[in-house]
């Protein structure tokens, strides 16, 4: 198995799919873990946030700074800004298009091009049912450009009796996508 270097900075998107519920357990569950966090957040984002959650993104944990959509001169915009990963969580079927395409509409979408320019971890949490022909290429094509396709699907093995902690189960999933391990995280066949 490569060894991978354990990220210091990385960007977390969000776009307009619903599962903001997996975003805000993520940021909670790496907010003690010394980690540079900063964000980006769409308009639709931004929209979807407040009507499931109530909130802004202002209002989420561990990210120091967001970043506007609009603002292509924002540091992240840049291979030399040195971000380690990037996960768009969640990733809406517009977003996962445009990075499937190569295009660069906005600052996620641009951030997400120079992470598979530069070979860094990019996870995008695609987040749609039912599936069509056309979100599954544009996955395919996501993934043979570099990208990590997680969708939010939490592990049900260790019986979670919420919501909150099905979310937590997908959420050290996505840690150990790019590289972070969570202090008393549960694993399969695995005692505490």
């Amino acid at each position: 198995m490569e060894h991978r270097r354990r990220p210091q900075k990385i960007l977390v998107a969000v776009t307009g799919a619903s599962g903001m519920l997996y975003l805000q357990s993520f940021l909670r569950v790496i907010q003690d873990l010394n980690l540079v966090v900063h964000g980006i957040c769409s308009e639709a984002g931004h929209k979807v946030l407040a009507l499931e959650k109530g909130l802004r993104p202002q209002d989420l944990p561990a990210v120091s700074v967001w970043f506007d959509c609009r603002d292509f001169a924002s540091p992240p915009a840049s291979g030399s800004s040195g971000y380690d990963a990037m996960l768009v969580l969640p990733c809406s079927m517009g977003t996962l298009a445009a990075i499937a395409a190569g295009i660069s509409a906005n600052l996620i979408q641009r951030c997400a091009d120079v992470m598979l320019k530069e070979r860094k971890d990019l996870v995008l949490v695609v987040r749609e049912t039912p599936l069509n022909r056309t979100h599954l290429n544009n996955m395919l094509a996501a993934h043979d450009a570099g990208a990590i396709i997680c969708p939010p699907l939490p592990g049900f093995y260790l019986q979670p009796a919420t919501l909150e902690e099905a979310a937590d189960t997908f959420s050290w999933r996505l840690a150990d996508q790019i590289g972070l391990d969570i202090p008393g995280r549960q694993r399969w066949g695995t005692e505490i």
